[in-house]
């Protein structure tokens, strides 16, 4: 008998240190999407020309959560600002190479 998948790992998000973003740990999907929300908030209101996401701990990006880093890019980019996203998992890679035109907003540090 297969052992069934357990749950979602959640979803947590500390401050980096040095420069203005956060580290997000864990996954984000149906279920942590409120935190995901909510960290993309704050993150979105630290000063700063660029703001850094920390993806290398991040299991999981559903299409959903890459559409709300999308947004709060977009939105940052609005105000002349950046949102640059450091070492994203294969899921949100997947997600960006099969829609690349609805990802266009997104950037990844090299």
């Amino acid at each position: 008998m297969t052992p069934s998948p357990g749950p979602t790992a959640p979803l947590t998000a500390l401050p980096l240190r040095g420069r203005p973003g956060a580290r997000l740990s864990g996954s984000c999907d149906l279920d942590t999407r409120q935190a995901l929300s909510s960290a993309l908030g704050v993150v979105s209101g630290m000063p700063g020309a660029v703001v850094h996401l920390d993806l290398s701990t991040v299991l999981f990006f559903d299409a959903a959560s890459v559409a709300a880093l999308v947004r709060a890019s977009a939105a940052l980019s609005g105000q002349g600002r950046r949102l640059l996203l450091h070492d994203p998992p294969y899921s949100l890679r997947k997600v960006v190479e099969m829609f690349p035109d609805e990802c266009a907003a997104l950037e990844v540090a090299a």
